[in-house]
């Protein structure tokens, strides 16, 4: 939940009684640290922080080039134009010291990767400082590169989920698994704990996981229209009107579950070899929402949520916990 997740959710999921986290993989090792501390500041209990391993980006000029003048006429329609060049706006965490000494400063209790996997020197660093590891795996394949890096659990992307799919190399191909199927797939081979992840709102659906053989449950688009997301008002709203959803590499450069607004209808046609690569393709995205927003226009956003959107709920986070679990204990039938 990179831009989603605050200091606030994370720490009142936490003192709630579960597992709260920060997405941190578009944030800046001071912005990180900073965030880190804070939610350290707001509870005592366990968090897990998230970083994105992606390959650098494969740049192209003429994709590029042929990507911002694609949009010009958009933009040209909000009053605006697009950047004369797109910039490289994430570093991916594997190439970012800087990065890796605040987790070693900070320690929080989990940290996770999405994208792929750190290397075997961060990996012992990080064992070192105390630190539970896991990664998001959308395959089988993928989950046995992250048990033979030595982490501690895998969690299990269905293509349901929102956000972006934590898929290692978008270009090889995705068999878009479902979270039971997935998560069954690794449960019967791995020995680490699985993680189920995509599509789960509620209790009841935390509860069918755990029939999976899952040994726990990731929620995030449960979680958007909490009042201490980072979620903006645009997003919250297309949140709770329940719209679908489709995946897109066209705001990022990866694929991502975004809500359908104006940027996901104006890409519809885009084929993957016309999109700039991630994240420069995002500094696109970004500009583009500025220029539309800057004209009245909140519906080119990166509006992430999940196949499940229209069964979010607009409560705090403490009191959605406490919903989510009566709903898995009526499930469990106690």
């Amino acid at each position: 939940m990179a831009g989603m997740a605050t200091p606030e959710l994370a720490a009142a999921v936490s003192n709630a009684g579960t597992l709260g986290g920060l997405g941190l993989g578009s944030s800046t090792p001071a912005a990180a640290r900073a965030a880190i501390l804070r939610t350290q500041a707001l509870t005592a209990r366990p968090f897990q922080v998230n970083l994105f391993c992606h390959a650098p980006a494969a740049r192209d000029n003429g994709v590029e080039s042929r990507w911002i003048e694609r949009a010009r006429p958009l933009f040209e329609t909000f009053g605006s134009s697009p950047p004369s060049a797109l910039e490289e706006i994430y570093r991916p965490f594997q190439l970012d010291p800087a990065m890796l000494e605040v987790l070693l400063e900070t320690r929080p209790a989990m940290v996770s990767f999405h994208f792929g996997l750190p290397s075997a020197a961060q990996i012992d660093s990080l064992r070192r400082a105390g630190c539970l590891l896991l990664a998001t795996a959308t395959s089988l394949d993928e989950a046995r590169r992250i048990a033979a890096s030595g982490l501690d659990a895998i969690i299990a992307q269905g293509w349901s989920a929102g956000g972006h799919r934590g898929i290692f190399d978008p270009d090889a191909g995705d068999e878009r698994l479902s979270t039971e199927v997935l998560t069954r797939r690794l449960v019967a081979e791995s020995t680490l704990p699985i993680i189920a992840a995509g599509g789960l709102m509620d209790g009841a659906d935390i509860a069918r996981a755990l029939s999976w053989g899952a040994s726990a449950a990731q929620l995030g688009t449960a979680f958007i229209g909490c009042p201490e997301s980072a979620a903006d008002p645009a997003h919250r709203g297309r949140l709770a009107a329940g719209g679908k959803t489709v995946m897109t590499r066209a705001i990022s450069g990866r694929p991502a579950r975004c809500l359908e607004n104006g940027f996901t209808a104006w890409a519809r046609d885009a084929r993957p070899e016309e999109i700039a690569a991630y994240p420069c393709a995002y500094d696109l995205g970004k500009a583009l929402d500025a220029a539309a927003k800057a004209s009245g226009d909140d519906t080119y956003g990166a509006q992430w949520a999940g196949a499940e959107a229209a069964r979010a709920r607009a409560l705090p986070a403490a009191t959605l916990i406490e919903e989510i679990a009566g709903e898995w204990r009526q499930a469990n039938g106690s």
